[in-house]
This record gives C-alpha cells, structure tokens and sequence, in this order.
C-alpha cells in the first residue's frame, strides 16, 4: 500500500486519492450494448450463443430443477446449514424492522393524506458466481424482496452453480432459478425471453459487464429498473493510536481478497501506528489463500495519515466508502459527523465480515463513491410508495382558493376549472 500524509499533499493530490481506479465504460458498452440488443431480438437463442462463448457451458435448458435443488441442499453439511439459518434470521429480523406504518396526515382542515407502499411485483435477482461464489447475496437480496411481498422472484446465476447458492435460494423462498451470467442475464431478466420471465426491477452486484448491462437496462423504455450503480467492493478504516494494528489489517485483507480492482484505505492518526497496521498487512497477506489477487488489490490501495480523527472523518466523508469502519477510542463519539457511508461499523471488534454476512444489516451497498447519493439495499428498495388524498366538502372550501390562483399563475385553466366547478356545487 501507498502511504501518504494529509498535511503534505495540496488540494489536486488529495482529489487525487480521492478518485476510484478508473472502469473503461466506454469499451465495456459497446460489448454489452450488442449483447443486450441481441438478447432482446433472438430472446433464448441469443442467451445460448454468449453463455456457451462467455461459460464455455452448452445449454438447452437454463433453468434449475426442483431435483437438482434438493439434491444440492442434501450435500450440505447441517453446521453449514445452522449458520446460514441463524443469518437469515437475523437478516429477516433487521428488514422486518424497516417497515413503516401507514401515518394519516390532515395538511389543511378537511384534507387529509397519507402514502402507502406496494411491492414491486416482479424482481430480479443476480449472484456472481466464478471463483468466489456468493451465497450471502441470495440471503441479503431474497429476504427483503419477500418481506415487502413481491410476488415473483426470479434469480439468475452463472452455469456449474454452486450447491450452496442453490441451498440459500431454498432457504429463501426462491423457486425460479436459471443458470445464466453476465449481461446475458440482466439483459433476458430486463427483457423477458421464452424460458425466462421479464421483471421490473433487477438487484445484485457483477462485473463491470453486469454493471453496464444494468445501467443500460434502467434507461431503455423496454428494460427494467436497476438498484443502484455500482463499482468495485471497498473499504476504508480510520483508526487512532488505541486501534490493534492486527484487527485493522485483517479487515483490509478481508476487502482485498474480494477482487483485484477492489480498493481498501487506511486513514490514521498516528504514524507509528500507520506503520505497525502495514507491517501486519505483510504479515497476514503470506497466509491468505486468494493472497494474489488481494496483492493486486492492495497495490492500488493506500494509507493516509492525519493529525485528528475530525480530519480523517471530513477525508472518509469526501472519499465516501462503501465499508467504514472506525477503529478508535470511544467511537460513538464521532457517528453524528459521518455524512457518506454505504454500512458503518463501530469500534473495534464489529469486523466488516459481520456485515457481509450475519449481523442482519444489508451487504449490497453503493461502492464508487456513489455513497454522496445512494443507500444500501433495505426493504424499501423492494417497495414502491404510493401517496393518496381525500377532500371533504370543508377540504374543497378551505384548499379551492389556494388551487385557483395556482392554476392561474401556469394558465392552467381547466387545473382551474376542476377545483372551481366543485366550489360552485358547495356554494
């Protein structure tokens, strides 16, 4: 890792360090631009031609059966089997938790509103696969979708898949399952194809090829909404003299592994401490079993020392992570100044893997820096809002006067007109 000190780098260099390595969009849409106009034309056809280029898998038939599902939830080991559950329960308590109650609201005598949420009906759900395949992801996107009600849940996930994605999936509620990747899959989840059901709104996290399959699904008329953008995973820890250097570094190896454009940062208050925390990061890299790919990761990465945990807040706040983690003394102090932050985690022993996997809260979040503007998946994500309104007669007397002069400023007349002909009845 690169390190770096605040009170030495001027305004450019800190902007500097505050920019992602960059994603060549413009390469990656011209891919995924003619992988999503084919899908959407040849439908099933087009989804076989790229999964037997881009997988090297042949198929016929992308969908899962009931069989294969039992039969892969029967290879997993019960120990496996218990910690999953105990997650998925405290996935499911945490997301029951966001649910807001209907509130009836009277803006002005004899108007009364109030909004309530409907889920989206039908939703999409992708899990990486590859190397690492992602399980926890069925349990962090499956949850919620079922406890805002959505009526269809359609997962799509890379061929070869693992027993135990299968195994969340079952876990979870999830019947429809199709055994496709990449923007293949986003593309035949936008669109809809023979064997694959068209859904509203897609969720999970890919490559750089999903991403942009993703985003260009959200902005075709066609296509489908996107749960957010997103890029590499990351975190960023800020500790002070206190923090042990050996938790720091095991958390910045835990986000390193992830992938090589992943990117991890260090801000700390302490220059000692700063490099004890890097010699650890040495230490613990031998022993990793992904140690090359989180090498790579760490090699785009840096530390930053600062002189107060107010100055490494203010970096955190403008560097906007998708983790962060606070690893100082008496960090409850410091909560009400983090502005942007995808999941935070407090104190030194609330590792980001609780987070990813079993505290409850949700691991998909903004990564990017898009942490300024968007949240992490939660229940709402799965619901839309709907806002009503009744007048009564009193409601019509007291709000008609205000909507006529209102039209009047827009000549809107027959805004006008629709308020004024029930004044006339009343008077």
């Amino acid at each position: 890792m690169k390190k770096y000190t605040l009170k030495n780098l001027n305004k450019k260099q800190i902007e500097k360090l505050l920019i992602r390595p960059s994603i060549n969009f413009e390469t990656v849409f011209e891919v995924v631009k003619n992988v999503m106009a084919d899908v959407k034309e040849n439908g099933d056809k087009a989804i076989t031609k790229y999964t037997e280029r881009f997988d090297e898998t042949k198929l016929d038939n992308f969908a899962v059966t009931e069989e294969e599902i039992t039969s892969a939830c029967k290879r997993i080991p019960n120990e496996t089997k218990k910690a999953f559950k105990e997650a998925a329960a405290n996935i499911e308590k945490f997301h029951k938790s966001q649910i807001e109650k209907c509130k009836e609201i009277e803006t002005t005598r004899g108007v009364k509103c109030f909004q309530e949420s409907r889920p989206i009906e039908k939703v999409g759900l992708y899990i990486p696969g590859g190397a690492a395949p992602l399980p926890s992801t069925v349990l962090m996107l499956a949850i919620p979708a079922k406890i805002a009600g959505c009526r269809e849940m359609i997962m799509c996930t890379p061929p070869r898949v693992a027993d135990i994605i299968l195994y969340a999936a079952n876990l979870t509620g999830i019947t429809k399952i199709f055994r496709i990747g990449g923007a293949q899959a986003i593309a035949a989840l936008a669109y809809g194809t023979a064997q694959i059901p068209k859904v509203y709104k897609i969720f999970g996290p890919g490559n750089q090829y999903v991403t942009a399959a993703k985003m260009l699904a959200s902005i075709d008329p066609d296509g489908a909404a996107l749960d957010m953008p997103a890029g590499p995973s990351e975190v960023l820890v800020i500790a002070d003299k206190y923090a042990k250097a050996d938790f720091v570094a095991a958390d910045l190896l835990s986000q390193a592994e992830h992938s090589t454009d992943s990117q991890v940062v260090l801000v700390c208050t302490d220059k000692n401490k700063t490099d004890e925390i890097l010699k650890k990061v040495e230490k613990q890299l031998d022993e990793l079993p992904r140690k090359e790919i989180a090498k790579k990761s760490l090699e785009e990465s840096f530390a930053l020392i600062t002189k107060t945990i107010e100055e490494s807040i203010t970096f955190s706040n403008n560097y906007a992570p998708e983790h962060l983690i606070i690893n100082v003394k008496n960090p409850n102090l410091y909560l009400k100044e983090i502005q942007n932050a995808g999941s935070v985690f407090i104190g030194q022993y609330s590792c980001e893997s609780a987070g990813d996997y079993a505290s409850g809260t949700n691991h998909t979040l903004p990564t990017y820096g898009y942490a300024k503007m968007y949240s992490g998946i939660s229940t709402d994500n799965f619901t839309k809002k709907i806002t009503f309104q009744e007048l009564s007669m009193e409601g019509v007397q007291n709000l008609g006067p205000i909507v006529e002069k209102m039209a009047e400023t827009e000549d809107l007349q027959g805004h006008k007109n629709a308020m004024s002909i029930r004044l006339k009845s009343l008077s």
